[in-house]
Parts: C-alpha cells; structure tokens; sequence
C-alpha cells in the first residue's frame, strides 16, 4: 500500500513539469519529460525504481502504437498514470519511439 501512495505523490509531483513540457513539445522538451517526470517513478536512468525497467530491451515486447496507448492511457489497476489529459498523441507517439528506439525524430 506504501508503495502504491508513494508512486502516484511521485506521479502527481510530475503534473506541473509535465504541463509545461507539454507546451513545448520539442524533442529536447520531450526527453527532459521521459528523464524527470517518468524518471520519478522509472529511476532517473529509467532502469526502474518504484516503476519498472522502461529502457529499450525492457521494451521490445511493445509496438510504438501499443507503448503510446499505455503512456496515454496508463495500466489500470497499477501506479502507472493516464497522461493524455497532458500529452498530445503525437507527442506520445514521439515519446514511445524514444523508449523503444533511444532516439526522437
């Protein structure tokens, strides 16, 4: 249970940067979002923390529209949020081609 409310406060810490990054949707914006705000939860490497492993190898088993719709949309019943309310699906599609590919185009 600790676990669980220490993710969504480190989750719900991330709105405003998010926000902001949102605004801004540049490659480099996009990135700092995945390294901080998903870097709250995922570890600031993104080899895991309160969150799971979300480097490339850990996500070969994801196509780029399937690792959107979960950015988008989140896992129900887990810690991992929604954030469409904040991101485009463009963006998303940019960001899921990032942790699949390690680049942004």
């Amino acid at each position: 249970m600790l676990k669980t409310v220490l993710i969504v406060l480190f989750c719900l810490s991330a709105i405003t940067s998010l926000a902001l990054a949102a605004e801004d949707s540049s490659p480099d914006a996009l990135i700092s979002l995945v390294h901080q705000d998903c870097g709250s939860c995922h570890g600031m490497t993104l080899k895991g923390g309160l969150g799971p492993d979300i480097r490339p190898g850990a996500l070969a088993h994801y196509d780029i529209e399937t690792l959107s719709t979960v950015v988008l949309d989140g896992i129900p019943e887990t810690a991992m949020p929604p954030w469409r309310p904040l991101l485009s699906e463009a963006d998303a599609k940019r960001i899921a081609e990032y942790l699949l590919r390690g680049d942004m185009k």
